[in-house]
C-alpha cells in the first residue's frame, strides 16, 4: 500500500504516492522490474475534471519518453499525455474502456492507463522527478492556479 504526502488548499486535498515518479504534467510511473505501470496523479484527475473517457497506445506500441502514449478527454478539455518511459505497450488498463471514471476513483490503483516494458528504467528514472519534487511542483501549481502566489 502506497504511502502519501498529502497538500489542502482550500476545500481541496491532492496526494501523491510516494512509491513512484512523475512527469511535470502528473504521468506517474511505477516499477516492477522492467515492467513500468502509468498512471496521472491525483491532482491531474481532480484538476481536469471528471474523466469521460480514455485512448491509450495498444499493446505492442513502441513508445518514446515525452511523446504522447495516451488523450484523457474530460468534461472540462482533452489531453494528449506525454510517456514518462522508452519502451513498449505491453497492456492497457481495460476496465477504462467502460469505466473512464476510477480514473478519478482510484488514479494510484485501479486508474492505471498502461503497462510499459522500459528499454531503460535506470535511464528513464533519472529524467523524472522523485515524489518530493513532483509534491513541490504540485503545490506551487495549485497555489498559482487559486492566485494563493
Amino acid at each position: 500500500m502506497a504511502e502519501f504526502l498529502e497538500f489542502t488548499l482550500d476545500k481541496f486535498t491532492f496526494k501523491v504516492a510516494t512509491d513512484r515518479f512523475y512527469n511535470p504534467e502528473g504521468v506517474w510511473a511505477k516499477a516492477d522490474g522492467n515492467r513500468i505501470t502509468v498512471g496521472v496523479s491525483d491532482f491531474f484527475q481532480q484538476h481536469h475534471g471528471d474523466v469521460a473517457f480514455v485512448e491509450v497506445a495498444a499493446e505492442g506500441t513502441a513508445v518514446a519518453a515525452n511523446d504522447e502514449f495516451a488523450t484523457v478527454e474530460t468534461i472540462k478539455v482533452d489531453i494528449e499525455l506525454s510517456c514518462p518511459v522508452n519502451g513498449t505497450v505491453v497492456a492497457a488498463n481495460e476496465k477504462l474502456e467502460l469505466e473512464a471514471e476510477v480514473i478519478n476513483q482510484d488514479p494510484y490503483g485501479e486508474g492505471w492507463l498502461a503497462i510499459i516494458e522500459a528499454s531503460d528504467w535506470t535511464a528513464d528514472q533519472a529524467n523524472l522527478m522523485t515524489p518530493e519534487a513532483y509534491f513541490e511542483h504540485m503545490k506551487v501549481q495549485a497555489q498559482e492556479e487559486a492566485g494563493n502566489l
